[in-house]
Protein backbone atom coordinates (compact mmCIF):
# COMPACT_ATOMS: atom_id res chain seq x y z
CA UNK A 1 0.00 0.00 0.00
CA UNK A 2 1.24 3.44 -0.92
CA UNK A 3 1.25 6.50 1.28
CA UNK A 4 -1.67 8.08 -0.64
CA UNK A 5 -3.85 5.03 -0.27
CA UNK A 6 -3.14 4.91 3.43
CA UNK A 7 -4.05 8.58 3.84
CA UNK A 8 -7.35 8.10 1.96
CA UNK A 9 -8.38 5.16 4.12
CA UNK A 10 -7.49 7.03 7.30
CA UNK A 11 -9.65 9.99 6.27
CA UNK A 12 -12.57 7.73 5.49
CA UNK A 13 -12.37 5.99 8.90
CA UNK A 14 -12.25 9.30 10.69
CA UNK A 15 -15.45 10.46 8.99
CA UNK A 16 -17.29 7.24 9.86
CA UNK A 17 -16.17 7.54 13.48
CA UNK A 18 -17.63 11.01 13.75
CA UNK A 19 -20.98 9.86 12.35
CA UNK A 20 -21.19 6.96 14.74
CA UNK A 21 -20.55 9.26 17.67
CA UNK A 22 -23.31 11.66 16.62
CA UNK A 23 -25.76 8.81 16.13
CA UNK A 24 -24.91 7.40 19.58
CA UNK A 25 -25.41 10.82 21.15
CA UNK A 26 -28.81 11.24 19.49
CA UNK A 27 -29.86 7.80 20.56
CA UNK A 28 -28.75 8.43 24.15
CA UNK A 29 -30.72 11.66 24.19
CA UNK A 30 -33.84 9.87 23.04
CA UNK A 31 -33.42 7.20 25.73
CA UNK A 32 -32.89 9.82 28.43
CA UNK A 33 -36.06 11.70 27.46
CA UNK A 34 -38.08 8.50 27.43
CA UNK A 35 -36.63 7.56 30.77
CA UNK A 36 -37.52 10.93 32.24
CA UNK A 37 -41.08 10.67 30.98
CA UNK A 38 -41.53 7.14 32.35
CA UNK A 39 -40.05 8.24 35.67
CA UNK A 40 -42.47 11.17 35.82
CA UNK A 41 -45.36 8.83 35.11
CA UNK A 42 -44.18 6.43 37.84
CA UNK A 43 -43.83 9.27 40.39
CA UNK A 44 -47.31 10.57 39.58
CA UNK A 45 -48.76 7.08 39.88
CA UNK A 46 -47.00 6.58 43.23
CA UNK A 47 -48.31 9.92 44.52
CA UNK A 48 -51.84 9.02 43.52
CA UNK A 49 -51.54 5.60 45.20
CA UNK A 50 -50.10 7.22 48.33
CA UNK A 51 -52.97 9.73 48.47
CA UNK A 52 -55.50 6.87 48.19
CA UNK A 53 -53.79 4.94 50.98
CA UNK A 54 -53.72 8.00 53.24
CA UNK A 55 -57.43 8.59 52.62
CA UNK A 56 -58.17 4.90 53.41
CA UNK A 57 -56.07 5.09 56.58
CA UNK A 58 -57.83 8.27 57.67
CA UNK A 59 -61.21 6.65 57.07
CA UNK A 60 -60.22 3.58 59.12
CA UNK A 61 -58.97 5.75 61.98
CA UNK A 62 -62.23 7.68 62.05
CA UNK A 63 -64.11 4.38 62.04
CA UNK A 64 -61.96 3.08 64.93
CA UNK A 65 -62.61 6.24 66.97
CA UNK A 66 -66.36 5.88 66.41
CA UNK A 67 -66.27 2.22 67.44
CA UNK A 68 -64.32 3.11 70.61
CA UNK A 69 -66.92 5.73 71.50
CA UNK A 70 -69.74 3.23 70.93
CA UNK A 71 -67.90 0.59 73.01
CA UNK A 72 -67.30 3.03 75.88
CA UNK A 73 -70.99 4.01 75.87
CA UNK A 74 -71.97 0.33 75.92
CA UNK A 75 -69.55 -0.37 78.80
CA UNK A 76 -70.95 2.56 80.78
CA UNK A 77 -74.46 1.30 80.18
CA UNK A 78 -73.54 -2.26 81.25
CA UNK A 79 -71.73 -0.97 84.36
CA UNK A 80 -74.75 1.12 85.31
CA UNK A 81 -77.06 -1.89 84.84
CA UNK A 82 -74.73 -4.13 86.85
CA UNK A 83 -74.50 -1.59 89.65
CA UNK A 84 -78.28 -1.19 89.68
CA UNK A 85 -78.64 -5.00 89.86
CA UNK A 86 -76.12 -5.22 92.72
CA UNK A 87 -77.88 -2.42 94.58
CA UNK A 88 -81.20 -4.18 94.11
CA UNK A 89 -79.80 -7.48 95.40
CA UNK A 90 -78.17 -5.75 98.37
CA UNK A 91 -81.40 -3.97 99.16
CA UNK A 92 -83.35 -7.23 98.93
CA UNK A 93 -80.81 -8.98 101.18
CA UNK A 94 -80.92 -6.10 103.68
CA UNK A 95 -84.73 -6.12 103.67
CA UNK A 96 -84.77 -9.89 104.12
CA UNK A 97 -82.24 -9.68 106.95
CA UNK A 98 -84.23 -6.91 108.61
CA UNK A 99 -87.40 -9.00 108.35
CA UNK A 100 -85.62 -12.02 109.84
CA UNK A 101 -84.19 -9.90 112.65
CA UNK A 102 -87.60 -8.45 113.34
CA UNK A 103 -89.17 -11.89 113.32
CA UNK A 104 -86.48 -13.27 115.59
CA UNK A 105 -86.82 -10.27 117.85
CA UNK A 106 -90.54 -10.86 118.14
CA UNK A 107 -90.00 -14.54 118.90
CA UNK A 108 -87.38 -13.75 121.53
CA UNK A 109 -89.62 -11.07 122.97
CA UNK A 110 -92.44 -13.57 123.29
CA UNK A 111 -90.04 -16.11 124.86
CA UNK A 112 -88.71 -13.49 127.26
CA UNK A 113 -92.20 -12.42 128.27
CA UNK A 114 -93.10 -16.06 128.83
CA UNK A 115 -89.94 -16.61 130.87
CA UNK A 116 -90.60 -13.56 133.01
CA UNK A 117 -94.15 -14.74 133.62
CA UNK A 118 -92.84 -18.17 134.65
CA UNK A 119 -90.27 -16.58 136.96
CA UNK A 120 -92.93 -14.37 138.51
CA UNK A 121 -95.21 -17.39 139.01
CA UNK A 122 -92.35 -19.35 140.60
CA UNK A 123 -91.55 -16.44 142.91
CA UNK A 124 -95.17 -16.26 143.98
CA UNK A 125 -95.23 -20.00 144.65
CA UNK A 126 -91.81 -19.84 146.35
CA UNK A 127 -90.39 -22.74 144.35
CA UNK A 128 -86.85 -22.79 143.01
CA UNK A 129 -87.28 -25.07 140.03
CA UNK A 130 -85.04 -24.27 137.07
CA UNK A 131 -86.34 -23.23 133.68
CA UNK A 132 -86.50 -25.83 130.89
CA UNK A 133 -83.08 -26.42 129.35
CA UNK A 134 -82.55 -25.34 125.77
CA UNK A 135 -81.43 -27.68 123.06
CA UNK A 136 -77.67 -27.88 123.62
CA UNK A 137 -76.96 -29.31 120.19
CA UNK A 138 -78.80 -26.45 118.49
CA UNK A 139 -76.93 -23.90 120.56
CA UNK A 140 -73.55 -25.45 119.82
CA UNK A 141 -74.22 -25.46 116.08
CA UNK A 142 -74.63 -21.67 115.99
CA UNK A 143 -71.79 -19.51 114.74
CA UNK A 144 -70.17 -16.73 116.74
CA UNK A 145 -71.92 -14.02 114.70
CA UNK A 146 -75.32 -15.62 115.33
CA UNK A 147 -74.64 -15.83 119.07
CA UNK A 148 -73.53 -12.18 119.19
CA UNK A 149 -76.60 -11.11 117.24
CA UNK A 150 -78.96 -13.05 119.50
CA UNK A 151 -77.20 -11.65 122.56
CA UNK A 152 -77.71 -8.09 121.32
CA UNK A 153 -81.39 -8.77 120.62
CA UNK A 154 -81.85 -10.38 124.02
CA UNK A 155 -80.12 -7.50 125.77
CA UNK A 156 -82.22 -4.96 123.87
CA UNK A 157 -85.33 -6.80 125.08
CA UNK A 158 -84.24 -7.28 128.68
CA UNK A 159 -82.61 -3.89 129.19
CA UNK A 160 -85.31 -1.33 128.70
CA UNK A 161 -84.31 2.29 128.05
CA UNK A 162 -84.54 4.41 131.18
CA UNK A 163 -86.99 7.29 131.22
CA UNK A 164 -84.73 9.58 133.20
CA UNK A 165 -86.69 12.75 132.46
CA UNK A 166 -89.86 11.30 134.02
CA UNK A 167 -88.04 10.22 137.27
CA UNK A 168 -87.52 12.29 140.38
CA UNK A 169 -84.47 12.14 142.67
CA UNK A 170 -85.79 9.29 144.90
CA UNK A 171 -86.63 7.10 141.91
CA UNK A 172 -83.21 7.77 140.41
CA UNK A 173 -81.47 6.79 143.68
CA UNK A 174 -83.48 3.57 143.96
CA UNK A 175 -82.73 2.75 140.32
CA UNK A 176 -79.02 3.39 140.88
CA UNK A 177 -79.02 1.10 143.96
CA UNK A 178 -80.84 -1.57 141.98
CA UNK A 179 -78.32 -1.42 139.11
CA UNK A 180 -75.43 -1.49 141.62
CA UNK A 181 -76.83 -4.59 143.32
CA UNK A 182 -77.24 -6.27 139.92
CA UNK A 183 -73.61 -5.47 139.02
CA UNK A 184 -72.39 -6.85 142.36
CA UNK A 185 -74.35 -10.08 141.87
CA UNK A 186 -73.06 -10.50 138.33
CA UNK A 187 -69.45 -9.91 139.39
CA UNK A 188 -69.88 -12.42 142.22
CA UNK A 189 -71.22 -15.03 139.81
CA UNK A 190 -68.38 -14.28 137.41
CA UNK A 191 -65.78 -14.80 140.16
CA UNK A 192 -67.45 -18.05 141.25
CA UNK A 193 -67.47 -19.38 137.69
CA UNK A 194 -63.81 -18.44 137.16
CA UNK A 195 -62.79 -20.26 140.35
CA UNK A 196 -64.85 -23.25 139.33
CA UNK A 197 -63.11 -23.26 135.94
CA UNK A 198 -59.69 -23.14 137.63
CA UNK A 199 -60.62 -26.06 139.91
CA UNK A 200 -61.86 -28.08 136.96
CA UNK A 201 -58.61 -27.47 135.07
CA UNK A 202 -56.62 -28.65 138.10
CA UNK A 203 -58.78 -31.78 138.37
CA UNK A 204 -58.30 -32.52 134.66
CA UNK A 205 -54.53 -32.20 135.04
CA UNK A 206 -54.54 -34.49 138.07
CA UNK A 207 -56.61 -37.10 136.22
CA UNK A 208 -54.24 -36.95 133.24
CA UNK A 209 -51.25 -37.49 135.53
CA UNK A 210 -52.94 -40.48 137.18
CA UNK A 211 -53.71 -41.94 133.77
CA UNK A 212 -50.08 -41.50 132.71
CA UNK A 213 -48.87 -43.28 135.86
CA UNK A 214 -51.23 -46.20 135.21
CA UNK A 215 -50.10 -46.45 131.58
CA UNK A 216 -46.42 -46.34 132.65
CA UNK A 217 -46.98 -49.20 135.11
CA UNK A 218 -48.82 -51.16 132.43
CA UNK A 219 -45.95 -50.67 129.95
CA UNK A 220 -43.34 -51.71 132.53
CA UNK A 221 -45.32 -54.89 133.32
CA UNK A 222 -45.34 -55.78 129.62
CA UNK A 223 -41.59 -55.15 129.31
CA UNK A 224 -41.95 -52.03 127.18
CA UNK A 225 -40.64 -48.52 127.49
CA UNK A 226 -42.40 -46.61 130.33
CA UNK A 227 -43.53 -43.91 127.88
CA UNK A 228 -44.83 -46.41 125.30
CA UNK A 229 -48.53 -46.01 126.14
CA UNK A 230 -48.49 -42.33 127.11
CA UNK A 231 -48.10 -41.01 123.55
CA UNK A 232 -50.79 -40.22 121.03
CA UNK A 233 -50.08 -43.44 119.11
CA UNK A 234 -49.61 -47.05 120.23
CA UNK A 235 -46.04 -48.37 120.56
CA UNK A 236 -44.29 -49.67 117.48
CA UNK A 237 -43.65 -53.41 117.20
CA UNK A 238 -39.90 -54.02 117.32
CA UNK A 239 -38.80 -56.50 114.68
CA UNK A 240 -35.36 -57.10 116.24
CA UNK A 241 -33.84 -57.59 119.66
CA UNK A 242 -32.68 -54.49 121.46
CA UNK A 243 -29.49 -56.35 122.44
CA UNK A 244 -28.49 -57.03 118.83
CA UNK A 245 -26.58 -54.55 116.73
CA UNK A 246 -28.05 -55.63 113.40
CA UNK A 247 -31.64 -55.68 112.16
CA UNK A 248 -33.44 -59.00 112.11
CA UNK A 249 -34.02 -59.80 108.43
CA UNK A 250 -36.04 -62.95 109.03
CA UNK A 251 -39.63 -63.09 107.90
CA UNK A 252 -42.60 -63.28 110.21
CA UNK A 253 -43.11 -66.98 109.38
CA UNK A 254 -39.50 -67.81 110.27
CA UNK A 255 -39.75 -66.01 113.58
CA UNK A 256 -43.08 -67.65 114.30
CA UNK A 257 -41.60 -71.14 113.76
CA UNK A 258 -39.03 -70.46 116.47
CA UNK A 259 -41.74 -70.63 119.10
CA UNK A 260 -43.73 -73.52 117.64
CA UNK A 261 -43.54 -76.87 119.51
CA UNK A 262 -41.49 -75.74 122.46
CA UNK A 263 -41.66 -78.21 125.38
CA UNK A 264 -43.26 -80.93 123.26
CA UNK A 265 -40.27 -81.10 120.90
CA UNK A 266 -37.84 -81.15 123.85
CA UNK A 267 -39.84 -83.94 125.55
CA UNK A 268 -39.89 -86.01 122.33
CA UNK A 269 -36.12 -85.67 121.95
CA UNK A 270 -35.60 -86.66 125.61
CA UNK A 271 -37.82 -89.77 125.20
CA UNK A 272 -35.94 -90.73 122.02
CA UNK A 273 -32.56 -90.50 123.80
CA UNK A 274 -33.89 -92.48 126.78
CA UNK A 275 -35.20 -95.21 124.45
CA UNK A 276 -31.84 -95.48 122.70
CA UNK A 277 -30.03 -95.76 126.03
CA UNK A 278 -32.38 -98.50 127.23
CA UNK A 279 -32.07 -100.30 123.90
CA UNK A 280 -28.26 -100.24 124.10
CA UNK A 281 -28.41 -101.53 127.67
CA UNK A 282 -30.74 -104.30 126.53
CA UNK A 283 -28.37 -105.34 123.76
CA UNK A 284 -25.46 -105.38 126.21
CA UNK A 285 -27.26 -107.71 128.67
CA UNK A 286 -25.78 -111.08 129.69
CA UNK A 287 -27.52 -113.80 127.70
CA UNK A 288 -28.49 -116.82 129.86
CA UNK A 289 -28.27 -120.27 128.23
CA UNK A 290 -31.29 -122.51 128.52
CA UNK A 291 -30.79 -125.96 130.02
CA UNK A 292 -30.33 -128.83 127.58
CA UNK A 293 -33.31 -130.97 126.94
CA UNK A 294 -33.62 -134.46 125.57
CA UNK A 295 -36.07 -135.91 123.17
CA UNK A 296 -38.28 -133.87 120.94
CA UNK A 297 -38.01 -130.14 121.43
CA UNK A 298 -41.14 -128.30 122.55
CA UNK A 299 -43.04 -126.51 119.80
CA UNK A 300 -41.71 -128.71 117.01
CA UNK A 301 -44.06 -128.95 114.04
CA UNK A 302 -44.48 -131.75 111.63
CA UNK A 303 -41.90 -131.63 108.85
CA UNK A 304 -39.34 -129.51 110.77
CA UNK A 305 -35.70 -130.60 110.84
CA UNK A 306 -34.31 -132.28 113.90
CA UNK A 307 -32.28 -130.29 116.37
CA UNK A 308 -28.53 -130.93 116.05
CA UNK A 309 -26.53 -132.43 118.88
CA UNK A 310 -24.81 -129.17 119.76
CA UNK A 311 -28.10 -127.49 120.52
CA UNK A 312 -28.26 -123.73 120.42
CA UNK A 313 -24.52 -123.26 119.88
CA UNK A 314 -24.50 -125.45 116.76
CA UNK A 315 -27.55 -123.59 115.45
CA UNK A 316 -25.79 -120.26 116.00
CA UNK A 317 -22.62 -121.52 114.24
CA UNK A 318 -24.70 -122.85 111.35
CA UNK A 319 -26.49 -119.50 111.02
CA UNK A 320 -23.16 -117.61 111.04
CA UNK A 321 -21.67 -119.85 108.34
CA UNK A 322 -24.80 -119.43 106.26
CA UNK A 323 -24.61 -115.64 106.58
CA UNK A 324 -20.89 -115.65 105.68
CA UNK A 325 -21.59 -117.70 102.56
CA UNK A 326 -24.34 -115.25 101.51
CA UNK A 327 -21.95 -112.28 102.00
CA UNK A 328 -19.22 -113.99 99.94
CA UNK A 329 -21.68 -114.63 97.12
CA UNK A 330 -22.84 -110.98 97.12
CA UNK A 331 -19.21 -109.76 97.09
CA UNK A 332 -18.34 -111.98 94.16
CA UNK A 333 -21.38 -110.76 92.23
CA UNK A 334 -20.34 -107.14 92.87
CA UNK A 335 -16.80 -107.83 91.56
CA UNK A 336 -18.16 -109.48 88.42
Amino acid sequence: MSDEDYENTSNTSRTSKKGDEAFARAKAGMKQSELNESLKDYINEWRNQRAKEEEELKRLKEKQVKRKEIRSEQDKKLAAEKKAEEDRLKKEAADKKAEEEEKKKQEMLAAEIKRQEMMAAQKEKGSKTSAPAMDARKEMSKSKDQVDEEMKISLSIRIKPLQIEAMDSDELKSKIHQIWDTIVNLETDKYDFEQRHINQDYEFKELNERQKIQLRNKAIKKGLDPEAFTGAHPPKIRMFSKYERRTDTRTYGDRKKLYEGGVEIVRAEMLESMWKEKFNEWNKRAKVRLPRWFGERPGKKAGDADTPEGGDEEEAVAEETYEEEDEDEEYEEDEE
